[in-house]
């Protein structure tokens, strides 16, 4: 059976307007304690607001002027204090004259944002501030020494007490330093390398003064760092020369010992090799030349002699360029020349001729021992050769021995000399850092690595306080105020100008002589109205002409006689004061989970006496209290305008189809030109249609006519299933066979939360009449 959930609960605090609809308007209601009628639910509108500023142009003038005094008597009366600021650049300032020589080829290394903080911290330090503070003298001067005027009565109280610790036993100088940090600034200028030193005081030419000062002394502590660490380096290496020296002695006496010990003296040449080394590659190249040369008498020689053997002995270079052999062949020419001559005339068996052949083989004997001779001086030279090569051998191989040797020794001497040869360098590089170090131990051959871009100078205008922007700033923040607390007030009291102020508020007294108070009595009672009919067509007792004067003090109005559909019930549909209240449906559909989006709601109508318009209406009003609120109406006829059925069909985009309604938190959708087939045949689309409209709006109300018609019902199941709630308004009997199935069709389409809603009157309740009469 469907739960029933009465949302026209009775409540004082409510305009029935917000359910009657169009029915009641201009009708007015009299009841207890109207003069605390709540407001529109819309607020204060701007004329509202215009209305109220007018009438309390006091009360927000004179807190305004107060404020406007107090300015200008504050900045006239406190003592302005004046700001002075110089401006430094940290860089490096060593040029390649005054830079190390190492470091000469080197770029100096870029100055971070961390080194920028750690100057700000340098500029700040305790150090430098105690001795700004005695070249400044702000000991003994009353702005900076709290000493000045004496130790005050509670103070000595509380030292007396020991709850405190005694100004004058501490430093004059400390007991500055607090109100000489309040008054000094030191902050980089935005990611630059610039910084900036301001101080703050009564005196313009002391912080002038004070910012230069904390300026010079930063920079020279800058430079007598530098000089420190150049003092203590000529200062240490100075120290360390001397042992370096006899060290360096040491180890050069020792190399030399043992070369002379090992016999490991070089010749002085340009490879300063060992003597034994040179020697051995002197008979390395000697016994190479030996055997180069018997090689070549031994290849001649060879040679030589096939050459003789085939007859080919004069063609020997060696044969033919010896001047006996040329002899002896001329000789052989000569003799082979007249023996060709006589055999013209001699036969070969005559003694001339055997005498000329005897000659001519004598000559070739003689030629024949010539090339063995010269054979033989080759081969000789080869052998000698040989000879050579031999005992080079043997004295390549003994100076082998003797290297081998001492090669052992030249590892020990080269350790020997590495080491003396470290020694030396260290030496020689301490001593060039050394004269480095004192050329850089004078005052001013160590620049600071900062320098002043801006000096401070005397200021002219104070920096606090800050005259016209402070008297503007307290006036217009009043003023402010002052508007803000008399709206505030309004909203709260629920009494805006302007409204409700036609007539007095009317009121029934607790106690009413029946005499003097005539009034029309309402019929028995028969059955009960509900109240939201009987709100739609009874207009609200109104105020009745006053009375003919008689004894009493103020006129007594009597209440007007109902409509005659009313006057014929015997039961009144509902008291006068019954207010109509929406806010507990809201809370219930508002607790409502979602799926995400905004919350859409979907009212049907059943078609009997409730008011489905109003109640539409004013649940579309109460919604966008509480956000913005869409109301799409498909219980009117179908309309001109494009609607949800366009829409849906795809015939119309969502800013055609949008309306304003009531206020720009509540907008409207029409029906449409389609019919309701359209949204059931719609599925997807019509789903999507109401995900697009619940992330726009965080309430959508979508209004349908009467829901006890069978042909809506398919309509009412395609609507649901995009639903987050569903209300039924119905004044219908709970067990009520329709309401039953239109409850059943909406939880079967899954919606979340089904609620039906009744506006009629929980009893009936018998209207008494009591005389009303006006309040003053």
């Amino acid at each position: 059976m469907p739960r029933v959930f009465p949302f026209a609960e009775r409540s004082h605090a409510r305009l029935p307007d917000r359910i009657a609809g169009k029915g009641r308007k201009g009708a007015r209601t009299v009841r207890p304690d109207s003069g605390r009628e709540r407001m529109s639910e819309d607020g204060l509108s701007l004329g509202d607001v215009g209305r109220l500023l007018r009438r309390r142009w006091a009360v927000i003038l004179l807190p305004t002027l107060a404020a406007f005094g107090l300015s200008v008597a504050f900045v006239q009366v406190v003592t302005p204090r004046y700001t002075a600021e110089a401006k430094l650049l940290l860089e490096s300032r060593d040029s390649a004259l005054t830079r190390l020589q190492q470091d000469r080829g080197e770029l100096p290394l870029p100055i971070d944002e961390q080194a920028v903080a750690s100057q700000v911290q340098v500029v700040m330090s305790r150090d430098l501030a105690r001795e700004a503070i005695k070249q400044l003298g702000l000991v003994g001067n009353p702005e900076f020494d709290p000493m000045v005027q004496g130790v005050g009565g509670l103070q000595q109280v509380l030292v007396m007490l020991g709850l405190a610790q005694n100004p004058l036993d501490r430093e004059p100088v400390d007991r500055v330093l607090e109100k000489y940090y309040e008054r000094l600034l030191v902050y980089p200028a935005g990611k630059s390398r610039i910084l900036t030193v301001e101080f703050r005081s009564k005196d313009p030419e002391l912080a002038a003064k004070a910012a230069n000062l904390i300026s010079d002394l930063y920079l020279s502590s800058l430079a007598a760092v530098k000089v420190d660490t150049a003092r203590y380096a000529s200062t240490w290496l100075g120290s360390n020369i001397e042992s370096l020296r006899s060290r360096v002695s040491e180890a050069e006496a020792k190399v030399e010992a043992f070369r002379a010990r090992n016999g490991l003296i070089g010749s002085g040449g340009t490879a300063n090799q060992p003597l034994a080394a040179q020697q051995l590659a002197e008979l390395s190249t000697q016994l190479t030349q030996a055997r180069a040369a018997q090689a070549d008498a031994g290849a001649k020689a060879k040679l030589i002699r096939e050459m003789l053997r085939d007859g080919r002995g004069f063609e020997i270079p060696d044969v033919a360029n010896n001047e006996l052999i040329r002899r002896l062949v001329e000789q052989r020419i000569g003799l082979r020349a007249q023996l060709a001559l006589e055999a013209r005339t001699l036969l070969p068996q005559h003694p001339r001729m055997k005498e000329l052949r005897a000659q001519l083989e004598g000559l070739e004997t003689q030629i024949r021992a010539a090339a063995d001779r010269a054979v033989r001086t080759l081969e000789n030279d080869a052998r000698i050769a040989g000879s050579r090569v031999e005992s080079l051998q043997a004295a390549v191989d003994g100076q082998r021995g003797v290297v081998a040797k001492a090669n052992g020794d030249e590892v020990e001497l080269r350790a020997l000399e590495r080491e003396a040869k470290a020694q030396r360098e260290q030496l020689e590089s301490y001593l060039g850092r050394f004269r480095e170090a004192a050329a850089r131990d004078a005052a001013s051959a160590a620049p600071a690595d900062a320098r002043v871009v801006s000096r401070a100078v005397v200021p002219d205008l104070p920096s606090f306080p800050k005259k016209l922007p402070i008297v503007l700033f307290a006036t217009v923040i009043a003023f402010l105020f002052a508007i803000g607390a008399v709206v505030a007030k309004a909203l709260l009291a629920g009494d805006p100008p302007g409204r409700g102020r036609g007539r007095p508020p009317l009121r029934r007294p607790d106690s009413e002589p029946a005499a003097t108070s005539p009034f029309v009595a309402a019929p028995a009672a028969s059955a009960p109205l509900p109240v939201a009919a009987s709100a739609a067509s009874a207009a609200e007792p109104a105020v009745a002409p006053p009375a003919p004067p008689a004894a009493e003090a103020e006129p007594v109005l009597h209440e007007p006689a109902v409509a005659e559909a009313i006057v014929a019930n015997p039961v009144a549909a509902a008291p006068a004061a019954s207010r109509y209240d929406l806010d507990v449906l809201v809370a219930r559909l508002d607790a409502v989970e979602t799926a995400g989006g905004g919350r859409r709601v979907l009212l049907i109508g059943t078609g009997d006496a409730t008011d489905l318009d109003g109640l539409a209406r004013s649940l579309g009003r109460a919604a966008a209290l509480h956000g913005r609120a869409l109301m799409v109406r498909l219980d009117g006829p179908q309309g001109s305008r494009p609607g949800l059925t366009d829409l849906v069909a795809g015939n119309a985009d969502f800013t055609t189809v949008i309306q304003a309604d009531a206020g720009p938190r509540l907008n409207l959708i029409d029906r449409g030109h389609g019919a309701p087939a359209t949204l059931i045949a719609g599925g997807d689309a019509l789903g999507l249609t109401f995900d697009a409209l619940g992330e726009a709006y965080d309430w959508v109300i979508t209004c349908l006519g009467d829901g006890f018609d069978a042909g809506t019902r398919p309509l009412v199941s395609a609507l649901s299933a995009w639903m987050d709630a569903v209300v039924i308004a119905s004044n219908a009997e709970a067990d009520d066979p329709r309401l039953v199935g239109l409850f059943d069709t909406a939880e079967a389409a899954g919606v979340p939360e089904v609620i039906v809603a009744q506006d009629r009157a929980a009893a009936a309740v018998a209207m008494p009449a009591y005389p009303l009469r006006r309040t003053a």
